[in-house]
């Protein structure tokens, strides 16, 4: 690679940086310093922490690899350190609505300190391991704008008034009916999934392998409210024949009775634009694998693979309701074929979360990104509303524990054949 090509491609990674760094930013816009400190539930994070963490990642990966390099506070990667145990300890993941200080503008001033410094890097440029570790904060910090949107909501659902995380939000009220669910049969045989080639994947995205699906079909979109709402109706959460055996002890412990965020009239529900009335034609969200496998066995159906989603993903267009500058909520099906495999909800798999045929994890301490993880978690595919629309790809596998209900997080039903 000549000279000018290494500058070409240094320039469009800064170019990057900057553009993906000042996205985050502008998710925060219109909250205020106290929204930005909540922490709602220990599975969620503060928006302020959110902000330093994405930070200190490239602060700890990318500019402690220079060895002259001198924290300006030390004292912070106790607090920002998320789960790395290979590089120290770090403060408990329940107890960072906690961290009042530092203070949100000095979050920030943090965060354009780290910017600069990453800048001067890129500028005089990288070798291989450090462009490649720029590219995994840049995927790194995209999670974490999906993270600090589903966090916020479910903080501002806390408060007693509901307020709006963006009044200005679309309502998804719409007279369209959705398109009739039907199913698409799926391809039979020894298929390959997992990524390869060029471009970025995280590492449980790999290595490509072979496995067999058998004869199966998917419907042509995600289950939507209104049909989610007859099983409601049907008395689905008071069933113990259609849950599993945790499920159904989840369901009585929390007294699930709908998806989170839903009314107790079960025609409006709490979103990123507050208190909205229910689109019955778009997909219904919110939901955990227990409630997504209970509605499968309802329907007579069950949730896809996660080998059989890549399958038929892997041949549809990347487009969809995906994350640009602002979410906006999931939109009713229309068209033809296979319908939102990408956008608007993830979609819990039957597949748990673990690792490939021949998987090996990242070297040194962001070997602990992914793989610690696969164990009682199980795959979503897709993306939603708040991924951001470049940080999705067929290959993508995403996870959470079954009991996890405050993502953008729907289904699509299968059956054999």
């Amino acid at each position: 690679m000549s000279l000018s090509d290494l500058a070409v491609r240094a320039a469009s990674l800064a170019q990057r940086f900057q553009r993906i760094r000042s996205r985050t930013l502008g998710l925060c816009v219109g909250l205020s310093a106290e929204d930005m400190m909540v922490q709602s539930m220990p599975d969620a994070s503060p928006a302020k922490w959110h902000l330093a963490h994405t930070t200190w990642f490239f602060e700890q990966f990318l500019l402690g690899r220079d060895p002259v390099w001198r924290p300006r506070h030390p004292e912070w990667h106790y607090l920002f350190n998320s789960y790395y145990q290979t590089v120290g300890p770090m403060h408990a993941r329940p107890r960072r609505g906690l961290l009042s200080r530092p203070s949100l503008d000095e979050v920030l001033d943090y965060r354009r300190r780290i910017e600069d410094a990453v800048a001067a890097r890129l500028h005089a440029g990288l070798d291989e391991a450090g462009e490649a570790i720029v590219e995994l904060g840049l995927q790194h910090e995209q999670q974490h704008q999906e993270l600090l949107l589903t966090d916020i909501q479910h903080a501002l659902w806390c408060h007693p008034l509901h307020p709006a995380y963006d009044e200005a939000l679309p309502s998804a009220q719409t007279s369209t009916p959705a398109t009739g669910m039907r199913y698409v049969d799926g391809r039979e045989g020894i298929v390959e999934i997992g990524h390869s080639g060029d471009g970025f994947c995280f590492d449980n995205e790999g290595p490509r392998h072979r496995t067999l699906l058998q004869a199966h079909a998917l419907a042509n979109r995600p289950v939507t409210n209104e049909e989610f709402r007859l099983f409601v109706q049907d008395g689905g959460y008071r069933e113990s024949s259609l849950w599993l055996s945790d499920g159904w002890a989840t369901v009585q412990a929390e007294g699930w009775q709908h998806p989170l965020y839903w009314q107790d009239d079960l025609d409006s529900a709490y979103g990123l634009g507050g208190i909205r009335a229910l689109d019955p034609a778009a997909p219904v969200t919110q939901l955990s694998y227990f409630e997504a496998d209970a509605f499968a066995r309802w329907a007579g159906a069950r949730l896809p693979t996660e080998a059989e989603w890549e399958s038929a993903a892997a041949a549809q267009p990347l487009r969809g309701n995906l994350l640009d500058e602002r979410a906006q909520p999931p939109r009713a099906a229309t068209g033809d074929g296979l319908l939102q495999m990408y956008g608007d909800v993830w979609e819990w798999t039957a597949s748990p979360y673990v690792s490939y045929p021949g998987f090996q994890p990242l070297p040194g301490a962001l070997g602990e990104y992914n793989g610690k993880f696969m164990n009682a978690q199980w795959v979503l595919r897709g993306g939603s509303c708040a991924t951001p629309r470049e940080h999705v790809r067929a290959t993508y596998r995403n996870f959470f524990p079954a009991q996890a209900r405050w993502q953008f997080a729907g289904l699509r039903l299968a059956r054999d054949r």
